[in-house]
């Protein structure tokens, strides 16, 4: 199946990811955005399953690369991954930056700490492994 086949995956997408995995975007240059295009890139291809377990790798791997190997989040990384799951499975056919409109929170760094309370996310344990959400959600 061509890109353009796998729920609105543009060329621009592809140069991105295939920018992002061969090491060629700066740490400087990859920000909140950019781990949410990748996200829905790799959701859209691989699944939320499969996707969870390729955009971890990757951004452990594009951490390293960077000398920041100590930076990567597991918790936060995985949250990222299923809001942004959960906003495609709102809005299956919308491009990236139509989802980002429809659901303008996936926008907010501070979505995380709706769920678990900063101590808890800043640990050790939620760098190393998923850990449980501390807090209710708050409306």
């Amino acid at each position: 199946m061509d890109s353009e086949g796998q729920a609105g995956i543009s060329p621009a997408d592809e140069t991105f990811l295939a920018a992002f995995e061969a090491g060629q975007i700066a740490n400087q240059d990859f920000h909140h955005r950019d781990h949410l295009r990748l996200a829905w890139i790799q959701v859209r291809r691989l699944g939320p399953e499969r996707a969870s377990d390729a955009v971890a790798g990757a951004i452990r791997q594009f951490a390293a690369h960077h000398g920041h190997a100590d930076r990567y989040h597991e918790t936060m990384t995985r949250f990222w991954l299923r809001a942004v799951g959960v906003g495609i499975n709102r809005h299956p056919t919308l491009p990236f930056d139509d989802l980002l409109a429809a659901e303008p929170h996936l926008l907010d760094k501070n979505l995380p700490y709706r769920h678990w309370s900063r101590e808890r996310m800043g640990s050790d344990e939620a760098r190393g492994q998923w850990v449980e959400p501390d807090l209710a959600l708050r409306e």
